[in-house]
């Protein structure tokens, strides 16, 4: 699963590097957050067709960790959706029509993952790790994304509709796959415009455009077990750990 990220580039770079012709929230700008958490608000890619236009239009967009999909009857299944597994997407009722019609990109610098420490004193240690591009880019993790409508409020309450997204995941190439059996599915920029298309609605061709990271395009170190906690966070979170102390892991 992915269950914790980090994502701390400026809105403003973010815009630059997807080619995003419009910032949907102007007046919104999330921090950097090196611990990124379920239930967290984050930036999603997107591509929607206005209203009387002619085509789709990029847009970057704060959207909510944790999809709620829109027969949901409240919002709390969303802290149970964070993830969607590649293989089952177009069969899943709380993926299925998002697939379809709204897939997004969720910009990380990288993620988090935790592998159990051998030896008998340490069994039930779980050391973090921070899985990261090699080439120090961007990670856009392929995502989903879905509109919620609240009965409970009001039409012009600009809380009626809740924005959420989900992770998709895939088995981890056999490197990663030490630390983690599974990992987000990652979208090269050469399939991200077909990728965000919302006339893309043919799910198995969809499907055909999410192919797992090539191995050796991440890579991984140990961090800090600071990032257990999902209180801490800034940049000392993704620093590697000093040699000695990883070796004393194993």
């Amino acid at each position: 699963m992915c269950g914790r990220y980090a994502s701390a580039r400026k809105k403003h770079e973010l815009l630059e590097e997807f080619e995003v012709e419009q910032d949907a929230e102007p007046d919104k700008e999330l921090g950097a957050d090196y611990n990124v958490a379920p239930t967290k608000n984050v930036y999603a890619v997107l591509s929607r067709v206005p209203k009387e236009a002619e085509r789709a239009v990029r847009q970057l967009r704060v959207v909510k960790w944790g999809l709620v999909p829109v027969w949901a009857k409240d919002p709390s299944i969303g802290s149970r959706l964070i993830n969607a597994r590649a293989e089952t997407l177009a069969e899943k009722p709380s993926f299925r029509q998002a697939f379809a019609k709204r897939r997004c990109l969720l910009p990380a610098d990288g993620y988090f993952e935790w592998m159990p420490v051998e030896g008998e004193k340490k069994k039930k240690k779980k050391q973090p790790y921070f899985i990261h591009p090699a080439d120090g880019g961007v990670l856009a993790m392929a995502g989903l994304y879905e509109f919620w409508k609240d009965p409970s409020r009001e039409d012009d309450d600009p809380l009626k509709w809740l924005v959420t997204c989900t992770v998709i995941t895939t088995d981890a190439e056999d490197q990663l796959g030490r630390i983690h059996d599974r990992m987000p599915m990652m979208i090269e920029r050469e399939r991200w415009s077909e990728w965000l298309d919302p006339k893309l609605t043919d799910t198995s061709q969809a499907a055909g455009l999410l192919v797992p990271a090539e191995t050796g395009r991440l890579t991984a170190y140990a961090v800090s077990t600071d990032v257990n906690n999902v209180r801490n966070n800034g940049p000392d979170l993704i620093k590697p750990l000093p040699e000695e102390e990883e070796t004393a892991l194993f």
